[in-house]
């Protein structure tokens, strides 16, 4: 989990570092959440998901962690299937 948060700080910090641009949550199929639900455009924007992180609450407290920084999202979505973590760039596109 330690991991995951690492690797999300990063990679926002490289693509636009700003907290409140993002939006982060919790999913069951993160491809399938992101790119059918969220419309996020899989080869322009910019996202990134946890591996299976084995249980909702561990992708609960990731994502918890970036909603805490000021990303948008909130907490409670899924269920005890959501074992992986996402986020996203908000763009005009994207739907929240």
């Amino acid at each position: 989990m330690y991991q995951t948060i690492n690797d999300f700080d990063s990679y926002i910090s490289k693509n636009g570092g700003i907290y409140s641009q993002w939006y982060a949550g919790v999913a069951t199929d993160p491809k399938k959440r992101l790119f059918n639900d969220h419309n996020v455009d899989q080869q322009s924007d910019a996202w990134i998901h946890s591996y299976d992180l084995g249980t909702d609450i561990k992708a609960r407290n990731v994502e918890q962690h970036f909603l805490s920084k000021g990303c948008k999202g909130a907490p409670g979505g899924g269920d005890r299937s959501s074992c992986y973590a996402y986020a996203y760039k908000i763009n005009g596109h994207t739907r929240e």
